[in-house]
């Protein structure tokens, strides 16, 4: 198969669809791979063009010569203008969190598989990585914007002697949830950690002394609101627009100079007073409450993430490549729009 690795325009994303080191992998298999020149993820065209990668002059080209499409974020709108209907698409796609999108992929015609949707046994192999690198980013940025520099309350989160720890709220427990407890943890901060699940719930008590896990009801998550100094959200539906958990009077009430991290952005949002930002402008102020809601968070550490998602997704990859790709129940079941119509039932209930 042709396969087609176009650079990242989303604005400032690193990342690579797939490193040197798992194209030679495809090209092993006597696949054509092209990428565009510049691609990123840290890696020169030279490391590309060593292990049997073509290296294009632009993205049209890439395009023009692919059948498969293996990329990380979302197409953008000039990105629209390249795709086929027999093109097939793989990259993240989170089309609950953008309609009119799903409307362009519907119109081109092509199959569209979401990363995000790639799903074994209610796991979620290829997004769980990424997750991961964002919730620990959501800590270390969380902490930073907390500086009074950046406009923040003024406060250390792990505290020191004769001084109050901070307090840190985070709504779900899952890869993002987790990796922003165990960070937050590590500082020394006090974390309070939501769920609904309770294998979760244990797994987060079993942190540390100051981890503690509850259920989120209405009135103990509202008090832990109000007193947080860090709060992130990290709720995530396969496929689904995240629901909003925390209200916008909610926000209202908490101190000036704290800090709204929401990972699920990339889903809509789980924080009425969320909306995307970027990394050119990353961040907003509410009522007095700075907002963080980069849409592509993995993307400051590019060549962290792309080796982590390279080695995620390359096995899919390999089988995307093959004719009989669909009877892999993972790959066939995360399609998200083909043929005109939207298939993925997360989608179809939104």
């Amino acid at each position: 198969m042709r396969i087609g690795i176009p650079r990242e325009i989303k604005i400032l994303e690193g990342r690579v669809g797939l490193i040197p080191a798992a194209c030679a992998e495809l090209v092993a298999q006597q696949h054509e791979v092209f990428i565009e020149t510049s691609a990123g993820g840290g890696y020169s065209d030279a490391t590309y063009q060593a292990v049997g990668v073509t290296v294009l002059p632009n993205a049209a080209s890439v395009y023009a010569k692919s059948e498969l499409i293996i990329k990380v974020k979302e197409p953008q709108p000039t990105e629209l203008n390249y795709l086929r209907s027999d093109h097939l698409l793989f990259c993240f796609l989170h089309l609950a969190a953008y309609p009119e999108l799903t409307k362009a992929l519907q119109k081109i015609g092509l199959t569209a598989i979401g990363f995000e949707t790639v799903a074994i046994s209610g796991q979620l192999p290829i997004l769980k990585p990424m997750s991961m690198i964002a919730g620990r980013l959501a800590a270390q940025i969380g902490t930073n914007l907390l500086h009074q520099p950046q406009g923040g309350k003024g406060v250390l989160l792990g505290g020191i002697t004769a001084s109050e720890r901070g307090k840190v709220v985070i709504l779900g427990a899952g890869a993002a949830g987790s990796q922003a407890a165990d960070v937050t943890k590590a500082l020394g901060a006090n974390v309070i950690v939501f769920d609904k699940n309770w294998d979760r719930l244990t797994e987060m008590q079993a942190l540390g002394d100051n981890v503690t896990a509850l259920y989120p009801f209405h009135e103990t998550l509202r008090n832990a609101v109000r007193e947080a100094d860090l709060l992130i959200g990290a709720v995530l539906i396969p496929g689904k627009r995240a629901p909003i958990i925390i209200e916008k009077e909610l926000v209202q009430s908490m101190q000036s100079g704290s800090v709204i991290v929401d990972i699920s952005v990339d889903q809509g949002g789980c924080i009425a007073t969320t909306h995307p930002t970027t990394y050119a402008e990353p961040t907003y102020i509410y009522e007095g409450v700075t907002h963080f809601a980069v849409a592509n968070m993995p993307g400051a550490v590019p060549r962290t993430a792309s080796q982590v998602l390279s080695t995620a997704l390359l096995p899919y990859a390999m089988i995307l490549a093959r004719a009989d790709w669909r009877e892999n129940t993972a790959l066939s079941g995360g399609i998200n729009v083909e043929n005109g119509k939207i298939v993925h039932p997360a989608l179809i209930e939104n």
